[in-house]
């Protein structure tokens, strides 16, 4: 019984990285596409039917790649930090609720948190280890931002913690049946969206990879795989961040096919915002963070806490 149920679970595991993987290849694919049409263009249509092969073509293109990397570089760490950057984008996929109940997690909030937390260590040494001034100023701007929206993050997540009563997931799909979190904390879903990209690296929030200033940021040394690893990275985190919100914000429905949808919309998000938005100031970035993103959840999350006693003692 013990064989079948690691047999069940390593097959799961396998499923779902699989899934992951594909999922991000041709969500690049579906940016490609969308900001074309913004800019009134095509968007990739020449390799196969309508470009579909487009993503597969290009990893091969970049793993075919010779790597190069610069002379005075720490070779293990730069070598080494875009492979745990990507194993720990997908690491955090354990917490999806799962059919067979992969990991069933009942502090799997505090797993995202930690997973996500682990992830500016690669961003931090990427950039250092390069041995370059821009890749590590655009380290450091990745650290302090992907830092200061982790707290509001937190926060939160922490207020609809003190409704679900508990860390684990699958709460919020039971809790959701008859309405959705949307409704009760409107403000906080948008704060969280915003936080979201931020987390992500996405426009408006880029500054890792202000283009402009900074060539590319802290992957401004790498190419071929490296290059691809990092962007994998990025992509399955907005993949993730998607889907978390479905979960958490949108009834959480996972074994339904509209959740999918609604998953796919919320990544169509992420793109809209990119090809609609300038670059954010960065001091107006830091700002945004800890003047009004900090004192909304910390409000809410008071809020939530004074609900909570306040039904106790009438159940009481």
């Amino acid at each position: 019984m013990i064989f079948y149920e690691v047999m069940i679970t390593i097959v799961s595991c396998f499923v779902l990285i699989i899934c992951v993987l594909v999922g991000m290849a041709f969500l690049t694919l579906l940016e490609r596409k969308v900001l074309g049409y913004m800019q009134i263009r095509k968007g990739p249509n020449k390799v196969g039917f309508v470009g579909l092969p487009q993503p597969l073509s290009d990893a091969l293109k970049l793993f075919v790649k010779e790597g190069i990397n610069p002379m005075l570089s720490n070779y293990v760490l730069f070598y080494f930090s875009p492979v745990v950057g990507l194993f720990m984008a997908l690491l955090v996929w354990l917490i999806y609720p799962y059919m067979t109940l992969l990991f069933s997690f009942n502090l799997s909030l505090l797993f995202f948190i930690c997973c996500t937390s682990m992830g500016v260590y690669t961003i931090m040494i990427a950039g250092w280890s390069s041995n370059s001034n821009y890749a590590l100023l655009g380290g450091l701007r990745a650290v302090a931002q992907t830092i200061s929206y982790e707290v509001s993050l937190a926060l939160i997540l922490l207020s609809f913690v003190l409704l679900i009563e508990g860390y684990c997931v699958m709460e919020f799909i039971y809790l959701q049946v008859n309405s959705w979190f949307v409704f009760i904390g409107f403000p906080l879903v948008l704060a969280w969206f915003a936080s979201s990209l931020a987390e992500t690296n996405r426009t408006p929030f880029d500054f890792a990879e202000g283009e402009s200033e900074l060539v590319s940021g802290f992957n401004v040394e790498y190419s071929g795989g490296g290059f691809a690893l990092i962007f994998m990275a990025e992509y399955t985190s907005i993949m993730f961040m998607s889907m978390l919100f479905c979960v958490m914000f949108l009834g959480g429905d996972v074994f339904s096919f509209m959740f999918f949808i609604k998953l796919v919309f919320l990544a169509f998000l992420f793109i809209w915002v990119r090809g609609t938005l300038p670059r954010f100031r960065y001091d107006k970035l830091m700002y945004l963070a800890w003047k009004s993103f900090l004192p909304l959840s910390l409000n809410f999350l008071f809020f939530f806490l004074g609900l909570k006693i306040f039904f106790l003692s009438l159940v009481i």
